[in-house]
């Protein structure tokens, strides 16, 4: 990215990572400097065998692409689509006086500078740049005191990078043999998939019980202001609530000091007490102060931005980029919460001028991080500058998400230099013959930091009156009026699935990872079926209970707690300059105190039995031998000889013996047709399959038998000869539009049941069967302006969102939506979305960052058509198979 026009005199050149840091900096820089970018990385270890030079193919290390029989060297290649950006700055060096380095300043930024100067050979004075927000006073500061490339961070990242090829390179393969293909092992993905898959087992070993208490209705005598208290004791014993019970047995732990209710005993007691007086045996009063939180990190960032926006790791990620690389906040990869003595200064001076001195405290606020970690020394994520630009003067100038996580990052800032909130809590106990009554109340007598932050709310304000818990001022004795009371059921619950904030905060309180490389972690997992997701909830598939199962049997190191958060702190070490890179290599691959990688997959591939591990005995305490199975083609259920495909969607502890039983049983009765196509004679069958049930017409060897998929609501059980038929009928056809004579269809499409005339489309809403819709409510649906969708923006090559002109080739950027799903353009590049990213994740920057990298790599060469001859084919006729491989 050039901020100064073409000249053949000398200049600085200067490199970062993406487009969008090189355009802001090259704004603060002005003329003198020539700022690129790299487009991250431009040199790593080979991606597969092709990649490998020829000179180590025949090695019997080559797949790894790291010798391991001579101190670990990496091979390094600067893959193809990096070169055109390659040349590009090699052509730049040329003209320059000399080159400054200006990548992140953490391990990942030292790691590009020392590959672009390995890379580059530069023969030109070389400085490195570092600073962590980008100001016009950072970077001035930055060039009057650069420093050399830290070979510590250096030796850590490339060390992190040979374990993580190592691990994932050499177990992955194991994998593929014994379980699928297309599965991956890493170093704290693996650890993360058995987190996961540990609260699934918590939750399907977990049996509910229920117990009752009572509400009462009690009202003071003399304003008669009504409050509610809850039942805790009778006599001697308490009641008991969700914790008081054995999760795994739903039985009450501690018989003799809880008295459990069933409905009639509650009914008997509520009648008795409501003919006895009630009174106030008791009320407490104790002070309390809240302290506001510390600064963001980016693990408390990614997860108060989850709670509160439900934002993904991946977006929080990707919008604070963004929000850095314009100058708007600090580095975001930080396990900090220091601020500097400039941020205090400017958060204490908001403190004062939008909320008044009563909340600004004496002194400031000072915050430490336990961590030690050398590359995490720089600042708390805050707003960048001196002088924090207000949220609402930013407006404007950001896309809605951006505003959303600066203003949170601002006010998390500004709040943890306030002052405590205060308030009192008071326990007030409603006495009634032998039973007690209790309930708690709160009031804020000064909010304090709570006036600008309050923890998952958007709204402080609201927010305050929210957390006030008002009761009636009494005193001990006082007689109160019953007014009712209401015997109450209560189920425990089993304990809540990870969400993204909840997996992350996990990693972060066990030492496992870096957070910073989470978002990228829950990627990979999303993408490698390992995870789905229900709701907010990351819901593990049987395949991972597979995976899991594997590394807990054999390699039951490599996914232990303690030894995963051991390592990081091994490699944490290593960046600190205070152990060897190579004592660390050695004892990890090959071994020392503890088996090594290499020692632990000695012959695993012949010890491991394919079947056992894909074999996961659910239901341990039922007299049936159903089991779940990993097939080739999914998960399936198998009782004897009996099997049937799992549903895709159907999480595992939803997974009940009578559930299972249904399955089988509708599997079986796949088996038998529901009946015969009146016209054909083919029989009609009601099937189970990978993707859910469906509709078939015809034997399985018929080549032309037809499959429908139930419609949305639909369950087989509720499927007659009469239904299938109908289903198996679609498309329909309704009939004629008599405005230009084309024929109206009803459908069932990949997006749900619709109608299409000519080029038209319309979906139809949920009341609306394609089974059942009429010619005319059809043609009403037609005469309605069209609801605007990817899939028909797409078809008329309408943009489903337009950005700024292109720093390029200054024509607007589109997105529009393609075959083969939503891309960008700038009327000369076209750079695909990458999945998992919504429209409304995409910011100005994240979509030239994309041009620019799809740029980079240039445009592929088509390849020559082959000419080809006719070639007579045979009719084959199919045998009969089984959809479910079984192993």
């Amino acid at each position: 990215m050039t901020n100064s026009s073409q000249s053949k005199e000398s200049y600085s050149l200067v490199i970062v990572e993406s487009p969008a840091k090189a355009r802001t900096i090259g704004h603060i820089l002005g003329d003198g400097y020539r700022v690129e970018a790299s487009i991250g990385h431009i040199r790593d270890l080979p991606r597969n065998s092709k990649d490998v030079p020829a000179k180590y193919k025949k090695e019997k290390w080559a797949n790894l692409g790291v010798n391991v029989d001579a101190r670990f060297e990496p091979i390094y290649i600067v893959p193809d689509d990096k070169r055109k950006q390659v040349k590009k700055l090699g052509d730049l060096l040329h003209g320059a006086a000399d080159l400054y380095l200006a990548t992140d300043e953490d391990r990942e930024g030292e790691a590009i500078s020392w590959h672009l100067v390995e890379t580059l050979k530069p023969k030109l004075p070389i400085r490195r740049l570092v600073f962590h927000e980008i100001t016009k006073k950072a970077i001035t500061e930055a060039l009057a005191s650069p420093r050399t490339i830290d070979s510590d961070l250096v030796q850590a990242q490339e060390t992190r990078r040979i374990v993580d090829r190592l691990y994932g390179y050499e177990i992955s393969p194991l994998l593929w043999r014994k379980i699928g293909p297309k599965l991956s092992a890493g170093r704290v993905q693996s650890v993360a998939v058995r987190l996961i898959v540990e609260r699934e087992k918590e939750r399907i070993a977990f049996h509910s019980a229920t117990y009752w208490d009572i509400l009462g209705n009690f009202a003071e005598n003399v304003t008669n202001k009504s409050f509610q208290a809850v039942l805790v004791a009778v006599g001697n014993q308490k009641i008991p609530s969700g914790k008081d019970f054995d999760s795994k047995t739903g039985k009450l732990i501690n018989t003799s000091s809880h008295l459990l209710l069933d409905e009639n005993s509650a009914i008997n007691l509520a009648n008795r007490l409501k003919t006895q007086p009630a009174k106030v045996k008791s009320i407490e009063e104790k002070p309390y102060i809240e302290r506001p939180y510390a600064p963001f990190t980016t693990s408390t960032l990614q997860q108060e931005a989850n709670r509160k926006f439900g934002f993904t790791a991946r977006t929080t990620m990707s919008l604070a980029q963004g929000l850095y690389e314009n100058g708007h906040i600090t580095y975001m990869r930080t396990d900090s919460t220091n601020l500097s003595d400039e941020a205090i200064s400017a958060a204490r001076n908001l403190v004062l001028t939008q909320y008044g001195k009563e909340y600004l405290p004496e002194s400031p606020r000072i915050y430490k991080t336990k961590v030690k970690n050398a590359q995490e020394a720089h600042e708390a994520i805050r707003p960048a500058g001196s002088v924090f630009e207000l949220p609402e003067n930013l407006q404007n100038k950001l896309t809605r998400e951006e505003f959303r996580l600066y203003e949170l990052i601002w006010k998390r800032t500004v709040a943890s230099q306030m002052t405590d909130a205060r308030g009192k809590r008071r326990q007030l106990t409603v006495e009634i013959d032998d039973a007690l009554f209790s309930v708690s109340g709160k009031t804020i007598e000064f909010p304090g930091y709570l006036r600008a932050y309050v923890e998952g709310s958007d709204d402080p304000s609201a927010e305050l009156a929210d957390r006030e818990v008002l009761l009636p001022f009494v005193n001990s004795g006082d007689s109160l009026t019953c007014n009712n009371l209401d015997p109450k059921s209560h189920n425990t619950m089993p304990p809540s699935r990870y969400s993204e904030a909840a997996l992350t905060k996990e990693l972060t309180e066990r030492g496992i990872g870096r957070p910073s490389t989470y978002a990228s972690i829950i990627e990979t997992i999303l993408n490698r079926n390992y995870v789905f997701k229900k709701g907010g909830a990351l819901v593990p598939t049987w395949v991972a209970f597979a995976v899991n199962q594997l590394m807990e049997e054999h390699l039951p190191d490599l996914i232990n707690y303690d030894f995963t958060a051991q390592m990081e702190d091994q490699l944490d070490a290593i960046s600190r300059g205070e152990s060897g890179h190579l004592d660390y290599l050695n004892e990890f691959y090959f071994g020392g105190k503890r088996h090594g990688l290499r020692q632990l997959l000695d012959n695993k591939t012949s010890e491991i039995n394919a079947r056992d591990v894909c074999t996961i005995n659910v239901f341990t305490d039922e007299v049936e031998q159903i089991v779940v199975r990993v097939g080739k083609f999914g998960p399936y259920l198998q009782h004897g000889e009996i099997t049937a495909n799992l549903p895709e969607e159907l999480p595992p502890d939803e997974l009940t013996i009578t559930r299972a039983k249904e399955i089988l049983e509708n599997a079986q009765r796949g088996e038998e047709p529901l009946g015969f196509d009146p016209e054909s004679q083919k029989p009609i069958f009601i099937k189970n399959g990978r993707f859910g049930p469906y509709v078939q017409r015809g034997l399985p060897d018929d080549e032309n038998k037809q499959n429908a998929a139930l419609l949305k609501g639909m369950t087989p059980e509720t499927i007659t000869l009469e239904i299938a038929l109908s289903l198996l009928s679609l498309p329909r056809d309704l009939g004629k539009n008599p405005e230009n004579d084309e024929t109206v269809w009803a459908r069932d499409g990949k997006f749900g049941p619709y109608i299409v005339c000519g080029k038209e489309t319309r979906s139809l809403s949920e009341n609306l069967s394609p089974l059942e819709v009429t010619l005319d409510q059809a043609l009403q649906l037609l005469s309605q302006p069209k609801v605007r969708t990817a899939r028909s923006a797409g078809k008329n090559n309408e943009p489903l969102k337009l950005f700024n002109d292109s720093p390029v080739t200054s024509k607007p950027i589109k997105l529009l939506a393609g075959r083969f799903g939503n891309y960008v353009t700038d009327g000369v590049t076209n750079a695909t979305i990458p999945k998992g990213i919504t429209i409304e994740e995409l910011t100005f920057d994240r979509v030239v960052d994309l041009l620019a990298e799809k740029a980079a790599k240039g445009t592929p060469t088509k390849p020559k058509r082959k000419k080809t001859t006719k070639k007579t084919t045979k009719k084959v006729t199919k045998k009969t198979t089984k959809k479910t491989a079984q192993k």
